[in-house]
């Protein structure tokens, strides 16, 4: 496509809970931000949508602890995004305040516009993208949604009942839930497809029937430039529920291209290669006797081997494993419901957590010790900060540290140390050129992560 002739300003929705493929994905490290290739989903995503918008017409709704996560994968790229195109929900209200969001910044921005709106965790075949470019004059008087032809009777997704033809798609009769077994051989044999959450909506047309169908969202979105105001009244509600559903100017149009949400470990087996014995392996070395069909995923590096065991999944992480059929992926999201009502933290952090200055690993743990193995990328610096229960001892692994202690500035070298006293502020940076990599020993009451006192972070965290 001609980068001259682009029309299309595009939304992603990057603030995915990461419950469904747990333990791979955590909430604050969710199935988007994976690589199951050498890009993520999220990246995957952003470069469809630089098939119909600049880098600058592109704009991520995410939420405060994944902000980082998509600035960073778009420099990895190396695009640089403006800083405004990232837009950051206060908390979750489901699909249609968060669509809102992007649709009012690309208005305010751009004026009157045609905007594709993408989830940022679905794989789908790039020449998808030329048939949604091509509902751009449908799109003027419609709200266009993308349904898609099923592979087969499918339960994990709803259903959309197209009428007849109307331009380059059709009118849409009816969107269904999610059915039973029964009910989607019944909607395949109707002609009934996928709903894929994809979109292509007139800035206008999408405004006037907010205020019609939702105006309580629509209000909300009428007060100040306050977004911490619009959240705290604007209702939860997802976009088919709130206008899709009930607009009389909905059309749909049909893609033929592969395409998946992979919403549980079961669409994921289903995307990727198996082999011989239809075993899908990522990430591990696998010899087993009489097994077939499983799912078998290490991010470890292991060897993991099966003997007679079939149509499994078995997921092992550095923290968490996770082993049940496939037919029974679906209630992996429960799984973690329980976890969180336990105040387990595995429900939310890998043993390895991204921030925006590096990574760290925790090595081992208890209530009263902690030990990690800290990266900080060069010309990079943690933030301010003191500790009220607990004292830390930095050891120097490679690279250059350059240390702040209670206004003191010192430079360590590699197997040199320090020590850093409970309730003194210190801050650690990386001057060099190379990745800083240290040892760090908490000690104290309390080892947990929100014993951290901030006074001054370059990435605007409180």
């Amino acid at each position: 496509m001609d980068p001259v002739g682009k029309k299309i300003r595009s939304i992603i929705l990057a603030g995915g809970s990461g419950t469904r493929l747990w333990p791979l994905s955590r909430e604050q490290y969710p199935k988007q931000f994976l690589k199951f290739g050498e890009t993520s989903l999220f990246q995957d995503t952003l470069e469809r949508c630089l098939m119909l918008s600049e880098i600058t017409e592109i704009f991520v709704v995410t939420n405060e602890s994944q902000k980082f996560f998509v600035s960073g994968q778009i420099k990895e790229l190396g695009y640089d995004i403006p800083v405004g195109n990232i837009l950051v929900e206060p908390r979750g209200k489901n699909t249609l305040p968060a669509i809102c969001f992007g649709m009012k910044e690309i208005e305010k921005r751009f004026g009157s516009s045609i905007v594709g709106v993408f989830p940022s965790d679905h794989i789908i075949d790039k020449e998808a993208m030329k048939t949604i470019e091509g509902a751009g004059s449908l799109a003027s008087e419609n709200l266009v949604t993308f349904g898609i032809t099923p592979r087969s009777p499918h339960t994990g997704y709803g259903y959309i009942k197209p009428g007849s033809a109307h331009g380059s798609g059709f009118t849409v009769l009816e969107f269904r839930e999610k059915p039973a077994l029964a009910q989607a051989k019944n909607y395949v044999k109707e002609g009934c497809l996928w709903n894929s959450g994809m979109f292509l909506f007139n800035t206008e047309l999408f405004f006037s029937e907010l205020e019609t169908h939702a105006p309580d969202v629509f209000k909300a979105f009428e007060a100040p430039e306050d977004i911490n105001a619009v959240y705290n009244i604007v209702p939860s509600i997802s976009i088919d529920y709130g206008i899709m559903e009930k607009s009389s100017r909905v059309a749909v149009v049909r893609l033929d291209e592969k395409w998946s949400d992979l919403g549980n470990f079961d669409a994921m087996y289903d995307e990727f290669e198996k082999d011989g014995s239809g075993n899908m392996v990522r990430g591990c070395d696998n010899v087993s006797i009489g097994s077939t069909d499983n799912l078998i995923c290490s991010i470890q590096k292991k060897l993991v081997s099966l003997i007679d065991v079939s149509g499994m999944v078995i997921v092992d992480t550095p923290d968490a494993l996770l082993v049940c059929p496939r037919s029974s992926s679906q209630k992996v999201k429960d799984l973690v419901s329980v976890l969180k009502k336990k105040g387990d933290e595995r429900a939310y952090l890998h043993q390895t957590v991204y921030r925006p200055w590096g990574t760290y690993t925790i090595l081992e743990s208890s209530e009263r010790h902690k030990i990690k193995n800290i990266m900080v990328i060069p010309g990079m610096r943690l933030s301010l900060q003191l500790h009220h229960h607990r004292s830390e001892h930095w050891v120097v692994v490679k690279g250059m540290a350059q240390v702040q202690v209670d206004g003191e500035e010192f430079f360590l070298s590699p197997v040199e140390s320090t020590f850093i006293k409970g309730g003194v502020k210190h801050r650690l940076s990386n001057p060099g050129k190379i990745p800083l990599e240290i040892i760090e020993v908490q000690l104290g009451d309390s080892v947990d992560e929100d014993d951290i006192v901030r006074f001054d972070d370059e990435y605007g965290r409180a």
